[in-house]
Parts: C-alpha cells; structure tokens; sequence
C-alpha cells in the first residue's frame, strides 16, 4: 500500500479521489454543479439540515437499522460467523432512502421543483419517490425497459408515490442508458430540477455527497458490532455496482488494518464471455457521465454493454473512490456470478427467513464462500443492502422450477 490512510479524506476540492472523480461536463452546466457543490458545503454542517434529517431517518425511515446474527446459516456454512447489517428493513426496503432524504432536502432548500434520477433495480426510483412525496417536489424516474420488465413490483411503487416513470429504449435498455437519458433531460432545465444521482458516482459533488449521506450505515455497524459482541468484524462484505451501500458501510472501518474488506461484483454469466459487469475487476481507468474512474470500455474507450442477474449491479463504470480503494488495495473487490447469487438468494430465504435483493445476494453469495474458508473464532459483517420483494416474480420465473422443494 503506497498512500498513507489519511489518503481515504477525500475528495479534494475539485472532487478527485487520487486521480478518479473530478467533473467532465460542460462548462454551462457547471456552473449549475458549482451551486451545488457550495448548498450542500453549507447544509452539510448547518445544523438545522442534519437535525431535521437526523429525525427524519429515526421516525420516518426507522435507523438505526438492526443487527442480525445468522446463527442458523453460519451453522450451515460451519466456518466464520456470520453477520448481517439490516439495510433491508429501512422504510422502501433498502438503503437507497439514506441519501435520497439528504438529496431531496437539498433540492428543496435549493428551490427546485422538479427532482430527477435513474434507477436500474427501482430501489432508487422507490426512495427518490418516496422523498420527493413527502417533501413536495415533482419527481421523474428515467428505467430501461428491460429493468421495468423485470421489477415491476418497483414501477407500481413508483407511480403509486406520484413519480412518473419515463421508459428508456435505448442502447442495452438498462441502467446505463437510463442515466445517460436522466443526464439528457436534466441538461434540458438544470435550473429548475436536480439531478439526484443513485449512487457514489457522476461528477463531484455527488460521489461525495451520496457517501456522505451512506456513511451511517457504517458508522451504526461499527457501534452495533462492537455492543454485540465486543470488537470489530473480522471482515466487511458488500455488493457493488456504482457502490453506493458498500462505501456507506466501508468508511466507517477504512482505518482499521485488522478489519479485511470486500467489494463483490456480478460476474454474471462468466467474466470469458463478456456478459458480467465487472469494472474493478477486468475495467481500466476512463471517463463515463462526467466523472474519471474504472470503465468497463472497449479500444475506443467506449463503454462496453454489461450483464447482470441484478438489475442494480448492470453498470460498467464504478465510484471514484472505490477506484482508489482498489489501487491502494484497501478493499479487495471480488466477484460472485448469476448461479452463486441465485443460490445464496434461496438459501437465506429458507435457512433465515431473510428474502434478499438479488443485488445484496450477491455481497451473500461471497460471504459464504468466505465463511466456509475460515474458522469459526472469526467474524463476517455483510450490509444487506435491500430486500427482494421487487426480484420476487423474475427469480420465480426464471428460476424457480430449479429450486423448488420436492
């Protein structure tokens, strides 16, 4: 590891975590971006802002979220004791609502009237929607059709709430499209709406502010981890896509060299024949939506279609700040593919009674084959990132025949 630890302060001024992040738009644009960036310099420490916020995610959202002992599946596994962060309990069944609450505040004192976002799982839709209804903006939700297919419990959430949910038909018709789309309209009128992005990515300030908002998932783990059972985790387990939940829980712990971390990709159907979406793992450094960061690209440096069972995984950028994470090999990002996923996914539904986003299946998949590789004085801390409610009718669809009990 070259850089110190207090490498992990970012980002700097400019929005570069390292070399990634920055802001790649053009310059009318950012001048929007810039009174972004200064309003929320300004909420982020006023002390009204995170009150209200504070007693939003209490009341509203129900934090601190719970910590479960998977005592029945770390039986099972036999190896490391297994945990489990409850992101899944959050009101709208993940953690998406953290900063969606922190987003849609933001607008509001900003005057906006419109709050505009991409959503690939829906579970971002949900909470932006969600937020947008109880603080009284207008909200639109830009989702490939692919997605809308395949999480329709989501879509009907979302226009119950009040959201109008624009099919994008584009290119792979799924989360990347979708933001390039968002990205598209909120150029239209920047004035009047923000663009609240679903995860640590696109240009500064959001990949700090999505952070900012995620890190007390972290910051609860850490506490609650220590009560029950009196030190820290032995290692920290997450999925990532854009890596919104995984960096919530990482920051709290990124100073302590005994806590081992672990970001999961999906390597979906094999990382040989391209169908995955694996950016830290076989990506290169490039510059996708505004913001400089590992890029899954062909020659050209033009983003490569990507694959995922988990509609909230199907993106081939990554956050800045888990780029440097990677190059200084702070977290160690691994993969799980569709079968694993799919596996882990019954599997704690009928040993614990937890059915899991198939995204969170993913972070699952890994710890299980973790545990089973170490003894069982050591400890495995996985953020359930979000419950499966939405993935109910595609995985019995698609799946369900194969795992049905005889």
């Amino acid at each position: 590891m070259s850089k110190k630890l207090a490498d992990f302060q970012l980002p700097d001024e400019k929005g570069y975590f390292g070399e990634y992040g920055g802001s790649f738009i053009p310059p009318a644009l950012q001048v929007i971006i810039d009174e972004i960036t200064d309003a929320y310099n300004k909420i982020k420490v006023d002390k009204e802002f995170i009150e209200e916020l504070q007693s939003l995610y209490t009341h509203y959202v129900g934090r601190p979220s719970p910590l479960f002992y998977a005592r029945n599946l770390s039986r099972k596994v036999g190896g490391a004791q297994i945990y489990l962060k409850r992101e899944d309990l959050n009101h709208t069944g993940a953690h998406k609502i953290n900063h969606c609450l922190g987003e849609a505040l933001l607008a509001k004192k900003m005057g906006k009237k419109i709050i505009i976002a991409e959503t690939g799982a829906g579970q971002h839709g949900v909470a932006l929607a969600t937020a947008a209804a109880l603080v009284g903006l207008e909200c639109h939700i830009y989702m490939g059709v692919v997605d809308i297919a395949k999480e329709k419990p989501n879509v009907t959430r979302m226009k119950i709430l009040g959201a109008r949910v624009v099919p994008v038909t584009r290119g792979t018709q799924t989360l990347k499209d979708a933001v390039d789309a968002a990205f598209e309209a909120y150029l239209e009128d920047p004035v009047n709406q923000l663009y609240a992005i679903g995860s640590v990515v696109g240009p500064h300030p959001f990949p700090m502010m999505v952070r900012d908002f995620q890190q007390i998932v972290g910051i609860e783990a850490r506490k609650q981890f220590q009560e029950m059972t009196g030190k820290l985790p032995d290692n920290l387990v997450a999925c990532v896509g854009g890596g919104s939940n995984a960096i919530g829980l990482f920051t709290a712990f990124l100073h302590d060299k005994s806590v081992k971390i672990y970001g999961v990709e999906p390597s979906g159907r094999g990382l040989d024949d391209g169908d995955h979406a694996a950016t830290l793992t076989l990506g290169k450094p490039g510059v996708l939506h505004g913001f400089h960061s590992y890029l899954l690209q062909d020659k050209e440096g033009v983003p490569l279609p990507v694959y995922s069972v988990a509609s909230g995984l199907d993106y081939p950028g990554v956050g800045p700040q888990h780029s440097l994470l990677r190059d200084l090999e702070r977290v160690n990002y691994v993969t799980a593919d569709d079968k694993e996923s799919i596996d882990a996914f019954f599997e704690l539904s009928r040993v614990e009674g937890i059915i899991p986003a198939l995204e969170s299946a993913h972070a699952v998949a890994f710890a299980l084959k973790l545990a089973a590789e170490l003894p069982q004085d050591k400890t495995i801390l996985v953020n359930l990132s979000g419950r499966g409610d939405k993935d109910l009718d595609f995985v019995m669809d698609n799946y369900g025949k194969d795992y049905e009990i005889k």
